[in-house]
C-alpha cells in the first residue's frame, strides 16, 4: 500500500513539475514575444514621429516660400494700382 501511495505521489510530482516547467517555458516565450512586439511598435512610432517632423519642416519651408511670393505679388499689384493711367 505504501508503494502505491509513493507511486501516485511521484507521478503527481512528475506531472506537476513537468507542467510547471512547460508553463514557465510558455510564459518565458510569451514574455519574449511581448518584448519584441513592444520594441517593434516603439520603433514604428519613432519612425512615424521622425516622418512627421520632416513633414512639418517641409510645410514650414513651403509656407515661407508661398508667403514671400504672395507678398511680392501684393507689392507689384499695389504699385500697378498706384500708377496713373
Amino acid at each position: 500500500m505504501v508503494e502505491v501511495i509513493a507511486a501516485v505521489a511521484g507521478a503527481f510530482v512528475g506531472v506537476t513539475g513537468t507542467g510547471a516547467v512547460m508553463s514557465w517555458a510558455n510564459s518565458s516565450s510569451r514574455n519574449t514575444q511581448s518584448r519584441e512586439t513592444v520594441i517593434r511598435l516603439t520603433v514604428a512610432v519613432e519612425n512615424i514621429a521622425e516622418k512627421l517632423d520632416q513633414l512639418h519642416q517641409d510645410m514650414k519651408t513651403d509656407r515661407v516660400e508661398i508667403y514671400t511670393r504672395l507678398n511680392n505679388c501684393e507689392t507689384r499689384i499695389t504699385s500697378l494700382e498706384a500708377r496713373p493711367d
